[in-house]
């Protein structure tokens, strides 16, 4: 589905048959004017789609964009104004707000996280743990808040977990039947393999034919020997047990990247309101 696609069909979910309180309260043909103000501190994201809404709702409605996605925002600031039929503006104020208050979340905790790891070479990631059919928004605010994104979804990329070796039979299994899989459907995709200890470890540092290695709930201590043993042969990435107390001591282990899951899925919304002036 596309970003166009969920608009509309949260728009059909807002609407219905109509906003009845506006069309009830405001005489037609009345213009207004608005602002976004910020009531607290974080980074922004989503102003595209909230312009987006509004220019499904009507496009007459003029949206004037004064702070960019990505940027840190503090209380008070205004992020757009937007002008035109006062009923059009109620009616995609909501969900605008939805959207933005949402992403600009994800986007706050991801630069919360990211700062704390600030001069290591690790690099944050996100996962699937996302709200269905609002992936590719969240994982964009995730990129907004100087994260990276992991794979998009389970077709642009191998990730061999812990079922899926058990199911094939072990780890060697697991990494030839992609292979076989892979040469036979014609694809070029990423191996990555997730181990669960240091016997798991040298099985696949002995046999190979992966890109990356993810050290599923090691602690620091047990991920810096890791690291060593992979010496840079495969990139390596930590997922699982990771806070925000514990995110540093991780990154110190010198590892390539650091999963966390509570990117998309844990997340305050960051307090925002749509003001007539």
């Amino acid at each position: 589905m596309t970003i166009d696609e969920i608009i509309e069909k949260a728009l059909e979910e807002d609407l219905g048959d109509g906003d009845h309180t506006s069309l009830s309260t405001i005489p037609e043909g009345k213009t207004g004017r608005a602002q976004l103000k910020i009531k607290q501190q974080g980074v922004i994201a989503g102003t595209q789609i909230a312009e987006k809404v509004f220019q499904k709702v009507d496009p007459s409605i003029h949206f004037d964009l004064k702070i960019e996605d990505g940027s840190q925002v503090q209380v008070g600031d205004i992020v757009f104004f937007i002008e035109g039929p006062s009923r059009s503006i109620l009616s995609g104020e909501r969900l605008a707000l939805n959207f933005m208050q949402r992403m600009s979340g994800v986007a706050t905790y991801t630069r919360f996280l990211t700062d704390k790891i600030k001069g290591t070479k690790a690099v944050l990631l996100d996962t699937r743990k996302t709200t269905p059919l609002l992936r590719e928004l969240e994982k964009y605010a995730v990129k907004m808040g100087g994260g990276e994104n992991h794979r998009m979804g389970l077709y642009d990329m191998i990730m061999i977990k812990d079922n899926h070796v058990d199911f094939s039979g072990g780890i060697e299994k697991a990494i030839q039947s992609t292979h076989n899989y892979l040469h036979e459907k014609g694809k070029k995709l990423a191996i990555e393999i997730e181990v669960r200890n240091f016997k798991e470890l040298e099985m696949v540092m002995a046999y190979g034919k992966i890109d990356r290695i993810m050290l599923d709930n090691f602690t620091p201590g047990d991920l810096a020997k890791a690291v060593k043993i992979i010496n840079g042969k495969y990139e390596s990435e930590a997922s699982g047990g990771i806070t925000e107390s514990t995110i540093r001591e991780f990154a110190e282990t010198g590892v390539d990247y650091i999963s966390v899951g509570a990117l998309t899925h844990q997340i305050k919304s960051l307090d925002m309101s749509l003001q007539a002036i």
